[in-house]
């Protein structure tokens, strides 16, 4: 099932991997029952990602400065946003936009009242 690949590309990328060590490098074949989940139908058994930590940030507007008016910043000086006051704020998970929503105080901290859910569509159209 596992074929070595002999090329010099492949000799070069593993002896710079490994420190000029030649290691042989193993191209992987996927089994088709394997590639379909859990073998049932083309299910996917996503209990394996349930734990994996995700980073969540709210982002309230962009804005492009040259360095130089960057540098020039100081304590008090207000950077404009391309956002208006009341547009919904977008949620990013992992830096890819997921849903928009509202800001709210909860017992003293902020958090997002999610108002609209990113559809995956276009969430794949951002991604080309």
């Amino acid at each position: 099932m596992n074929e070595q690949v002999d090329s010099p590309e492949a000799d070069a990328v593993t002896k710079s991997a490994t420190g000029g060590k030649s290691v042989p490098v193993t191209e992987f074949k996927t089994d088709s029952a394997a590639a379909r989940g859990n073998g049932s139908g083309g299910e996917i058994n996503l209990d394996a990602l349930m734990d994996v930590p995700v980073t969540l940030s709210v982002e309230i507007g962009r804005s492009k400065l040259p360095i130089k008016e960057l540098i020039s910043l100081t304590q008090g000086a207000v950077v404009e946003l391309d956002r208006l006051v009341d547009e919904p704020l977008d949620l990013m998970v992992n830096g890819m936009l997921i849903a928009r929503g509202e800001v709210v105080v909860v017992d003293g901290q902020f958090g997002l009242r999610l108002i609209d859910i990113v559809s995956p569509s276009e969430r794949l159209k951002k991604l080309k």
